[in-house]
């Protein structure tokens, strides 16, 4: 049977009214929306904000052996996050998120607590999020770890394949500690020619940026937690292990007293 998680309404407004709400497109909350089976396994994680058709981030077995294996592990109360260990959640919306890549801008946040990376993905690509397409030249956005949880983000603009170079930058900061939480950040800029991408942890003070040339042809894909893509050709090969208690995504990049609002919020 599956069965509801939920947090009383006015405590979830009292967070959501802290945080900035113009083109907020996603707020992953893992103290609300979740639905659960019999075996504490997440089967959904409704999105409090944006459009309907980004609302639903489903578990999904496709490519996978073992029936629900993808699926990621509830909290146990308020305090903890979504566990997930070679496991994601798919939004199976194709277009409401081609913005943040093509010229839009965004920021996202995430509060998560890594843990040791496992051993036989690709290397050094432990993803928490991400709308890579699938195929073709992976545009799109994607948040990782490094096998050492040291904390990388970047912009894919298809117009190359390679997995890090001047269309696809790798935005690194420090490693982080496995067990504890912490809130990470990015910010892309809006418009067109070369815009810049930032990486924030803990505060609003950049710790690592560089340059994204927009290509406004760019077709990013489906929003993916805990994976970087809709990789169902070979899922959980990429993806984080770790939990997520919060994740949020704008389709505009945050002002500076906006993002301190926001980071304040979450924390």
């Amino acid at each position: 049977m599956l069965r509801p998680v939920l947090l009383l309404a006015s405590a979830v407004l009292a967070v959501a009214a802290d945080l900035p709400r113009e083109k907020l497109l996603v707020d992953l909350d893992a103290r609300v929306g979740l639905t659960v089976d019999a075996q504490g396994r997440v089967t959904k994680w409704v999105n409090q904000a944006g459009p309907a058709e980004v609302r639903d981030f489903v578990g999904q077995d496709q490519g996978r052996k073992v029936p629900g294996s993808g699926l990621p592990t509830a909290p146990k109360d308020a305090t903890e996050g979504v566990g997930f260990a070679a496991q994601e959640l798919v939004c199976h919306e194709e277009k409401a998120l081609d913005g943040v890549v093509s010229g839009d801008g965004c920021t996202w946040i995430a509060v998560l607590r890594p843990a040791v990376q496992a051993k036989g993905g690709l290397k050094d690509v432990n993803s928490f999020f991400g709308n890579l397409r699938n195929g073709s030249k992976y545009e799109g956005l994607w948040g990782c770890l490094d096998d050492d949880n040291t904390v990388w983000w970047g912009a894919r603009n298809g117009l190359t394949f390679g997995r890090f170079d001047v269309n696809n930058p790798k935005v690194a900061g420090p490693k982080l500690t496995a067990g504890k939480w912490v809130v990470v950040a990015g910010r892309l800029g809006a418009g067109t020619g070369e815009v810049s991408a930032e990486l924030f942890v803990d505060q609003p003070k950049a710790v690592a940026t560089a340059k994204f040339p927009v290509n406004p042809k760019a077709d990013a894909s489906k929003l993916c937690i805990g994976q970087e893509r809709d990789a169902i050709n070979h899922p959980g090969f990429e993806s984080f292990d770790g939990s997520i208690r919060r994740f949020l995504l704008w389709n505009r990049p945050l002002t500076d007293e906006e993002l301190q609002q926001a980071l304040t919020a979450v924390k």
